[in-house]
């Protein structure tokens, strides 16, 4: 969960800088980064549950919403009362709607980015996954995203010897 948190924060911060940006945006990126950061807090209490388990069936995915909801109020009242507002919406990802956007977008972002990742290193197990996150991504029809894809996504299906 941390490597994934800190990946989504790095590309919340890149999406609402280029929103702001390219596109008049009013995300702070400052905000976007500790919201990517703090995105999955409630998991790591029950765990991570896999995307396609997670989705694949309405009763699973309130389940497992009310479990996540449970994990952020314990995780919250671990703090000293004077400091769980200002983490309180971070946690329960109670946050304005366009910074909750360009978290969500970074988020998938990430996930697709591990699968371009597993397909280089010749693990065709995410081939259906790059191309379902792939779709995901267009379907957001965010501006900023959609920079990101064409700007920079294509050099994350590069070498290392290719980015040189």
């Amino acid at each position: 969960i941390q490597e994934h948190s800190h990946m989504v924060a790095v590309l919340a911060h890149a999406l609402a800088v280029i929103d702001r940006e390219r596109f008049g945006g009013r995300v702070d990126p400052g905000q976007a980064a500790v919201a990517g950061l703090y995105h999955d807090a409630s998991e790591i209490l029950p765990g991570a549950l896999p995307t396609p388990v997670k989705y694949d069936n309405p009763a699973i995915k309130d389940a497992y919403k009310a479990v996540e909801a449970v994990a952020a109020d314990k995780l919250l009242s671990l703090l000293p009362q004077e400091l769980r507002g200002e983490f309180t919406p971070y946690v329960r990802e109670e946050l304005e709607p366009g910074l909750l956007s360009i978290v969500k977008a970074a988020d998938k972002l990430s996930a697709h980015i591990k699968c371009l990742e597993e397909v280089k290193a010749g693990n065709n197990e995410f081939k259906l996954a790059a191309e379902q996150t792939r779709r995901a991504l267009e379907e957001m029809k965010l501006p900023a995203l959609d920079y990101f894809m064409e700007q920079f996504l294509p050099a994350f299906e590069l070498t290392l010897d290719e980015l040189q």
